[in-house]
């Protein structure tokens, strides 16, 4: 069994390097005391975006992605490298309340949507607290989380009690034996009954992710369709991404063309339905079905001009584009005790770098980039 290998790292002077933050103690007062209040949502009301989430292009960045931890209980061939990541030690990654702080710091500049990822945020063992404060941010309309579904059926009823309302469960293969390698690990009816649980707790629709790899589980994919047949879920066939240490090749690859076509031959009735100008995926229905079908094209079709994401990174570092390698800290300024306007000017100044597009997948196969498990989805 393969594990992970912390960092050691000198938590002692964690700042030394950055110019910044002497100036920064010395201008402002410490406010990371600062309470996140607990107000009773208005459903028919949303902060406006302030220019901080304005990029140089008109967009407006009004979903954010915060990873909660770098741990997983599975090892995705696409998501970790074989031999395991390096874990950024514990002291060093966003507490709950940096977490709450900086979410707070994005939902009254617009940001109206907050996603939790990781790794698998379901281990992370604040979460329903999380969730819980989060939920009560005035301005917030969707509270989702994207699982792998191995803990999600027991933890399932108090997040949904905390305030959860949109899930992705992350599902490659309807097979039990490819699922362990896949997963190099044990788990496919714990996921499974995690979706079923979904349904029966009233989520509408679920969102199963399914990452599309030649040779390994092109050919399931009508199989997966099926499961929308008398079931709220909606199947994410979602192209192969290349990151650090998941060894892409465009060969493993089956790009959206092929994929519709696969789902369209066997399902001659599958019509395009009309997507929101920001959404990531190519939406369809097929008749007499309750579900749906969506494709998310990142490498073939991008859909960049319509991005409105952005993400925060267990350790607290901003991140403008997933493909992108840039990054900026929020943690360090954070901790060194900036206040709110500070802090919105390091996230502004980010977003107005951010490009019109990513560089397209070859481009992208040879440019540095974290693994997928410590970007966080």
């Amino acid at each position: 069994m393969r594990r992970y290998v912390s960092r050691v790292t000198d938590w002692s002077m964690p700042f030394a390097s950055r110019g910044y933050c002497e100036a920064a103690r010395k201008t402002y007062a410490s406010c990371c005391a600062k309470t996140i209040e607990d107000p009773l949502k208005d459903e028919d009301k949303r902060n406006p975006v302030s220019d901080m989430l304005i990029d140089g292009f008109g967009r407006m960045h009004t979903y954010l992605r915060i990873s909660l931890t770098e741990r997983c209980n599975l090892r995705c061939h696409y998501c970790m490298p074989a031999e395991g990541v390096e874990l950024t030690p514990p002291p060093q990654l966003l507490s709950h309340h940096e977490i709450l702080r900086l979410a707070n710091l994005f939902v009254t500049s617009g940001v109206d949507k907050i996603r939790l990822t990781g790794g698998e945020p379901t281990l992370r063992k604040d979460i329903q607290d999380i969730c819980l404060n989060l939920s009560a941010l005035k301005g917030l309309k969707t509270l989702a989380i994207t699982t792998n579904g191995i803990t999600l059926a027991r933890k399932l009823p108090m997040l949904k009690q905390c305030g959860v309302t949109a899930l992705n469960i992350s599902l490659d293969t309807l097979v039990p034996a490819k699922f362990e390698f896949l997963t190099r690990r044990k788990g496919h009816q714990r996921v499974m009954d995690s979706i079923n649980a979904a349904i029966d707790f009233g989520y509408n629709p679920v969102k199963v992710n399914c990452v599309v790899m030649r040779g390994l589980n092109d050919d399931e994919m009508c199989d997966f369709v099926n499961l929308t047949r008398d079931k709220p879920i909606n199947i994410r066939f979602i192209e192969f991404m290349p990151f650090d240490g998941n060894v892409w090749n465009v060969k493993k690859l089956v790009p959206y063309s092929e994929m519709l076509d696969t789902v369209s031959k066997q399902f001659p009735s599958l019509k395009r339905l009309h997507d929101h100008p920001t959404e990531t995926a190519k939406n369809f229905k097929i008749d007499g079905y309750m579900g749906t079908v969506s494709f998310i094209t990142s490498m073939t079709e991008h859909f960049c001009a319509g991005c409105n994401r952005l993400r925060l990174l267990a350790d607290g570092n901003f991140k403008v584009c997933l493909f992108g390698p840039s990054e900026v800290s929020l943690r360090d300024p954070l901790r060194c005790g900036v206040g709110d306007e500070e802090l919105r000017e390091i996230i502004g100044a980010a977003v107005k770098r951010k490009k019109a597009s990513h560089a397209g997948m070859f481009e992208i196969s040879k440019t540095a980039n974290r693994p997928m498990i410590h970007i966080g989805g």
